[in-house]
């Protein structure tokens, strides 16, 4: 099976289904398929080669989807390109996974131009949604064409090392490398996918993309489509229209990162709305505050869930089920709240220390992996891709332990560890009591230059609208449970903490303002 053929089998099951739902234009599968295919053979019209890299710059739009699943029918490599990064580091990445063809959205057309006089490799561009001078519309170069042959450029394995993407990584401690996805990971992530999300229950899925389809909630639309399902598009994130949606297209299923999840909760009206068809409120990306989980079951009910993965091993490391979720909060093995879910059924999982040794259960080092999520390294980066698999497993770069029954629990990322007056103290096991109290909506935990502790501790808040916290408040409230080594020696409350461009909180971009220009935040 190649990805595509996920698309295929849904197409065949529901063709009069709706597809995709966007907000200005819509397909069924009968039409998807059709423009999908007519997309391919005008690549292959006009010069592709399977393998090509073929980035598609766009806001959330269905037909941005349909260009996707257009690279995956013709064999090409997807680039996936945000629009919340600029243009210049869009461009330098592009060149840098040798993009050679590129599908845009007419309102990112200045920014498109300016990307694609920095391609040297490029072979061709194409507009949708719009009309923009001198490049093609998507009509028009699926026209031109429409004589060309279609090759079945697959084997009987179903072509598993044939690179699906070269996906970029977060870039947070620099540019991003690109990640060289097969399709051989991508349709393990699907077999999980469909163990874990649709979990049986195939009738009627209507999946809500809010979030960047140029991250997960793009990948995991070929999921649900395998079975029939529908994907709404939504340009971007309004808990608001988010709630609505559900109610009024029966949403099922919905990915939200936490920044986004808490934003939802905390609506003033989201308990007056209908959300009893979901099904999912999946949440991953970064960690999720055990008090946030057990509001969400209160809110929304038994629907709450979390996966953990990351662009090289996407998405599926391990899963936190909705009834596991639900019987935490209600006291059932409550600890789990704070785990990231039990480690999937073909993922081998171990926490290695710093000599690459196995440590024990419940001990805590570097969570490594192995397994055919495990993509096969980072495009053009050999000595980059060596370091991540040292000792004869990928390195995740996150801190973490197994329980004995196989639950994964993240403590940290390497780099987030703050080492105050000696001790190691981990950042989000100070947010979680933050998070916990009644009027915070966002927290993030960071080291501060201190002459004496060498780093202190500083906790950045943002409240709930109306919210009659202060500072002294929170660090009085948290203390007995945290002790005086964890507690925060500052807490300042700002209107809105930085997000990077996948919606995620920066701490990177928090850091700056704290520690400058040095060389090394560490002290």
């Amino acid at each position: 099976m190649r990805p595509i053929d996920y698309f295929d089998r849904g197409a065949r099951r529901a063709p009069d289904r709706p597809f995709l739902v966007g907000e200005d234009i819509s397909y069924d599968f009968a039409a998807a398929d059709a423009l999908i295919g007519r997309v391919a053979q005008g690549l292959y019209a006009a010069g592709f080669e399977p393998g090509d890299s073929i980035a598609v710059y766009s806001p959330n739009h269905a037909t941005a989807v349909i260009c996707v699943f257009a690279a995956m029918r013709a064999g090409g490599a997807w680039v996936p390109v945000n629009v919340r990064n600029s243009a210049a580091g869009n461009a330098e990445y592009m060149a840098y996974v040798r993009t050679r063809w590129l599908f845009f959205h007419a309102d990112v057309a200045a920014e498109a131009a300016e990307v694609m006089s920095a391609l040297p490799e490029l072979k061709g561009a194409v507009c949708f949604g719009g009309a923009v001078a001198g490049v093609p519309a998507l009509e028009e170069f699926c026209a031109a064409g429409a004589a060309a042959a279609l090759p079945d450029w697959s084997d009987p394995f179903g072509a598993p090392e044939v690179v699906f993407s070269r996906w970029p990584t977060g870039g947070t401690t620099g540019p991003s490398k690109g990640v060289e996805m097969t399709n051989a990971n991508i349709v393990a992530m699907f077999e999980l996918g469909l163990t874990h999300y649709v979990a049986g229950n195939e009738d009627d899925i209507v999946h809500l993309a809010v979030a960047p389809i140029t991250h997960a909630a793009g990948v995991i639309i070929g999921i649900f489509a395998s079975v029939g399902g529908t994907t709404v598009v939504h340009q971007g994130f309004d808990a608001g229209a988010v709630l609505e949606a559900i109610e009024r297209q029966r949403v099922t299923h919905i990915f939200l990162p936490p920044t986004a999840y808490y934003a939802l909760l905390d609506h003033p009206r989201a308990g007056e709305y209908d959300t009893s068809s979901l099904r999912q409120i999946l949440i991953a990306a970064a960690p999720v505050s055990p008090d946030k989980f057990r509001r969400g079951v209160e809110v929304f009910g038994p629907v709450i869930c979390q996966c953990y993965g990351q662009a090289e091993a996407p998405m599926l490391i391990s899963m936190l089920a909705p009834e596991v979720v639900a019987r935490a909060a209600a006291g059932e093995h409550a600890e789990r709240l704070q785990s990231c879910g039990k480690v999937t059924s073909c993922t081998q999982v171990a926490i290695l220390d710093d000599d690459g040794h196995a440590l024990p259960r419940g001990e805590r080092g570097e969570i490594c992996c192995r397994g055919p999520l495990v993509t096969r390294g980072y495009f053009e980066r050999p000595e980059a891709t060596a370091e991540a698999r040292k000792f004869g497993w990928h390195h995740t770069g996150d801190i973490g332990y197994l329980d004995d029954d196989d639950y994964l629990y993240i403590v940290d990322r390497k780099k987030d560890m703050i080492i105050t007056g000696g001790f190691n103290v981990f950042a989000t096991e100070v947010e979680a009591p933050i998070l916990a109290l009644p009027g915070v909506l966002e927290c993030a935990v960071i080291g501060v230059p201190d002459e004496r502790w060498g780093e202190s501790i500083k906790a950045v808040v943002v409240l709930n609208p109306g919210s009659a916290l202060d500072a002294a408040a929170i660090i009085a409230a948290i203390k007995p449970k945290l002790g005086g080594v964890k507690t925060p020696k500052s807490v300042e409350i700002w209107d809105a903490i930085p997000k990077t461009p996948v919606g995620k909180i920066d701490k990177k971009a928090i850091r700056r303002r704290f520690w400058g220009e040095r060389e090394r935040a560490v002290n």
